[in-house]
């Protein structure tokens, strides 16, 4: 999980001023290795915050616990800032093979996030539908009876195709540079993970979950592992719906079978509610969801700029 929080983007532009300032000291491979150590230890003690819920599974697909996963891109990013610090590898001295080898990731992370906004966005069109008819209650009862529909997820998100961004090197990757590619690659598997949770929940479509997933069957992290068992069980065997989707569409029926008697008052007030929460924390995920889009760009133009002064 890469660039991103103040994040990446602006702890490196930190670091990068501050290299002058820094002595040069000859990192051997013991203390390079002891460097990613402690960045592994770092990102399990972010993912393990996630593990401390007894039961993960009972809320995993709620659009608070999408932001919970979220909430993991700034923590990893600065463990990842703070790794390049440690070993002195500050983006303005990446070679040129690392960053595209980031640059592929944040771009894939970018159409990831925009898939993400498409299936809020069909969620927010949705409960507005849904407001609408039930605004009709009162005054045409059956016009708002042919308007009151459960929501429907837009099914059928779309992840990135990983294996097409992959960049071509010449030439292995070595000492820190070689450090900072196993770190992406453990932030690129947990980036496209909480990615392909999060579009599967917003969807209704396990396929996106599925394919992130191979990227965390890769990794060597416990701590992932054990969260992913998890997560697997709840889109696999049950219903991959938010929670707070699913409370509205519950409501709705309810509504309806209490107008056929006469009694929808109470009704109507319970799925008015229901729409509102889902109002509020549509909008606080796709906040989440928009200020990581900007911040991967930001980092993403800053090091195409570094690039862009080394070719004059």
């Amino acid at each position: 999980m890469v660039l991103l929080v103040e994040r990446l983007g602006k702890s490196l532009r930190l670091h990068s001023k501050l290299d002058n300032h820094h002595h040069h000291h000859h990192h051997g491979s013991e203390a390079l290795l002891g460097s990613l150590q402690a960045f592994h230890s770092d990102v399990s003690n972010c993912l393990n915050q996630l593990l401390l819920n007894p039961n993960p599974g009972s809320e995993i697909l709620s659009l608070f616990w999408f932001q919970r996963f979220f909430e993991l891109f700034p923590a990893i990013n600065k463990a990842f800032a703070k790794l390049v610090v440690r070993i002195d590898y500050p983006m303005s001295i990446w070679e040129v093979d690392f960053m595209e080898e980031y640059l592929n990731y944040s771009l894939s992370l970018l159409e990831l996030l925009n898939s993400i906004n498409a299936s809020i966005s069909h969620l927010g069109h949705a409960r507005f539908s849904l407001s609408h008819a039930l605004s009709l209650v009162e005054h045409s009862s059956s016009s708002a009876m042919e308007h009151l529909k459960a929501i429907q997820p837009l099914g059928e998100g779309k992840a990135c195709k990983e294996e097409n961004k992959r960049s071509v090197r010449e030439r292995p990757f070595s000492g820190k540079e070689e450090v900072s590619h196993q770190a992406l690659m453990e932030m690129k598997s947990i980036g496209f993970w909480v990615c392909g949770i999060v579009l599967s929940g917003l969807s209704g479509d396990a396929q996106p979950y599925l394919e992130m997933r191979k990227l965390a069957d890769s990794s060597a992290n416990s701590s992932l592992k054990g969260l992913d068992a998890g997560v697997h069980e709840v889109i696999m065997e049950r219903s991959s719906i938010p929670k707070e989707v699913k409370e509205v569409n519950d409501a709705v029926p309810c509504l309806l079978n209490a107008m056929v008697m006469g009694k929808g008052n109470n009704a109507a007030e319970e799925l008015k509610r229901r729409l509102e929460v889902l109002e509020k924390t549509l909008d606080s995920v796709q906040k989440e969801v928009e200020d990581l889009f900007s911040e991967v760009l930001a980092g993403r133009n800053e090091l195409l700029d570094i690039l862009r002064r080394r070719k004059h």
